[in-house]
């Protein structure tokens, strides 16, 4: 998958958009009014294959690791909780798309309950 294929299922999630708060080398993607907005997926921009950083229960982020060359512990990130996954074609596509849900369920679950209910609405 590329960069672009990534971002254009990221960011077609609700109430998601595009940062750059750590500058124009890794596109961030947040979900959540600007105020609290919160961090669910990372992409390196420039990256080929693809380099995109998802959060993960600790149990299954440790399974994809052992068992993917190309699943390493996020770079920068929470190492218990993020994954850096390289989009070389090892892991299916679909399966990438299924860890992006994965990834920004959790991060909405995290909001608080104002926060999701805007999200609930705006659906």
């Amino acid at each position: 998958m590329t960069h672009k294929e990534l971002e254009e299922y990221i960011l077609a999630k609700p109430a998601s958009w595009l940062d750059y708060p750590f500058g124009e080398t890794a596109a961030v993607y947040k979900v959540g009014s600007k105020e609290t907005a919160k961090m669910f997926a990372l992409i390196k921009n420039g990256s080929d294959p693809a380099d995109i950083s998802l959060k993960c229960p600790p149990e299954l982020a440790q399974q994809l690791r052992e068992k993917y060359e190309t699943v390493m512990p996020g770079y920068h990130l929470n190492k218990k909780l993020w994954n850096t996954i390289l989009c070389t074609g090892q892991i299916e596509k679909d399966y990438i798309l299924s860890l992006i849900d994965l990834s920004y369920n959790l991060v909405v679950e995290g909001l608080s309950k104002e926060e999701q209910a805007k999200l609930t609405n705006s659906q």
